[in-house]
């Protein structure tokens, strides 16, 4: 797969098209808006059109007849569905995403099929960023939480904390902490540079440590790492929109929500629709009101408005007045690597949370996840393996007679069940669920072509 259409140039197609033209994917992108493209035209090497996404001859100029994959992400649910059918009809194009929105389409699964609207795979990306969320509150020590096989096994981000049991410790002393609790350190990074891990390893106050373990293992690594967090409680969120709402909705019945939102008339709504949930109207960087609310005694403050500054200042403002940990959903993802650790714990980019749902249908191979991890500089990978030793690289093998790319490492297997740490005597099999880090995205293609059948298999 190497011609990838998008159609709409909003944050969520043109991080995709950066990503996939940093990977050497042949891109074009559509959109009506020429101050939308040109940007992306003067920084990126792909091919730019101004035009109707569901045009017929607009898609035809931009090459749809030869595209392999067609990703329609304009702010239009209607129009997305109507240009996948289109390229469907009349262009043949194997693969079609679609962002859907509204809950009432979203409900009713028969439109996507090819004799409707012909789409392959929705995309919802307020729903995704919500369960990214929800992960974060359910694992308040955490910077990331991925969930690979179906939630069988987990990739984690932490940073290691002052005093905690690995403060000063190396690697192979986790080894004696937790001699009963197999895990896999497969990258730290610390001041921004990556350092590769082994038994040797130093941790180090601030390091970012990401491990990979089975999901119920986890909270135990994590205690080694960070020690005991005071459980979440009290959370307040900042923004009825998308995510706000679907946040609120999923959260309101096992913890104490506040939503405060500016809109008058939004605000009614979300009282209506959210019976456990007290909602305010307000502005969330108003000093007096985050007093009233009593924020110093808030768990969690979650700034999740469409406005970066609003998300900024209030995250810093609840910080200072005592909130215990803060955060906040910033959309210039550039922005993200200058504000997360300091007074916002964490700071999420809503496109590069989305991307690895997308990304997963763009890579070769039978790719089951893909995450992006280090604001997009890195990447998780899950992939089934198929084949015989004889038609396939893998199978059959060592992972130490494996030769991984410089800077890929394989963490673990989940074969049926069972979660296996990877060592370097662990043998892969067929249907074997790998699960790979890839530290630098040029590999990427690198690491698809090891793990694809060869020709013959069919």
């Amino acid at each position: 797969m190497s011609n990838i259409l998008i159609l709409g140039a909003g944050r969520v197609g043109a991080s995709v098209a950066e990503q996939l033209v940093h990977e050497r994917y042949h891109v074009t992108i559509v959109d009506e808006n020429p101050e939308q493209l040109k940007p992306l035209a003067d920084r990126l090497d792909l091919r730019t059109l101004v035009g109707h996404a569901a045009s017929p001859a607009v898609l035809a100029a931009a090459g749809a007849a030869d595209a392999d994959l067609l990703l329609a992400v304009t702010p239009l649910d209607e129009l997305n569905m109507v240009a996948c059918k289109i390229a469907y009809e009349l262009f043949n194009v194997p693969t079609r995403l679609a962002r859907i929105r509204d809950p009432d389409l979203l409900a009713r699964p028969e439109l996507f099929t090819d004799n409707n609207f012909a789409i392959d795979h929705v995309i919802t990306p307020a729903q995704i960023v919500t369960d990214y969320l929800v992960s974060l509150v359910e694992t308040p020590e955490a910077l990331q939480v991925l969930d690979f096989a179906g939630g069988k096994a987990q990739l984690v981000a932490i940073r290691v904390e002052a005093g905690a049991h690995m403060d000063g410790q190396d690697l192979a002393t986790l080894d004696r902490l937790l001699p009963k609790i197999d895990r896999r350190v497969v990258s730290i990074y610390r001041k921004n540079r990556r350092v590769h891990p082994d038994g040797n390893t130093v941790l180090q106050v601030g390091d970012e440590v990401f491990f990979l373990a089975a999901t119920e293992h986890i909270r135990a690594v994590i205690k080694e790492m960070r020690g005991t967090e005071k459980a979440i409680k009290r959370i307040t969120l900042s923004g009825g929109g998308n995510v706000g709402y679907r946040l609120a909705q999923t959260l309101q019945h096992d913890y104490q929500v506040k939503l405060i939102e500016a809109n008058k008339e939004r605000a009614a709504w979300l009282a209506e629709a959210l019976p456990y949930a007290l909602v305010l109207r307000g502005d969330a960087t108003d000093e007096a009101l985050l007093e009233s609310e009593l924020i110093e005694r808030c768990d969690l403050y979650m700034a999740l408005t469409s406005d970066d500054e609003d998300n900024i200042m209030s995250s810093l403002l609840a910080k200072q007045m005592g909130a215990r940990k803060t955060i906040a959903i910033i959309n210039r993802s550039r922005y993200v690597d200058l504000l997360q650790g300091g007074k916002i714990d964490v700071a999420i980019s809503p496109a590069i949370a989305t991307i690895g749902s997308l990304l997963a249908h763009v890579r070769s191979g039978d790719v089951v996840a893909v995450h992006s991890l280090r604001r997009g500089a890195a990447e998780a990978m899950e992939i089934i393996v198929h084949g015989t030793p004889a038609t396939s690289r893998v199978v059959g093998k060592k992972i130490d007679d494996i030769k991984l790319p410089s800077g890929a490492d394989l963490a673990a297997i989940v074969r049926g069940n069972k979660v296996i740490i990877a060592h370097g005597d662990t043998m892969i099999e067929s249907d074997d669920h790998v699960i790979l880090f890839v530290d630098n995205k040029a590999h990427i293609r690198e690491v698809e072509q090891l793990f694809a059948v060869k020709l013959g298999f069919f």
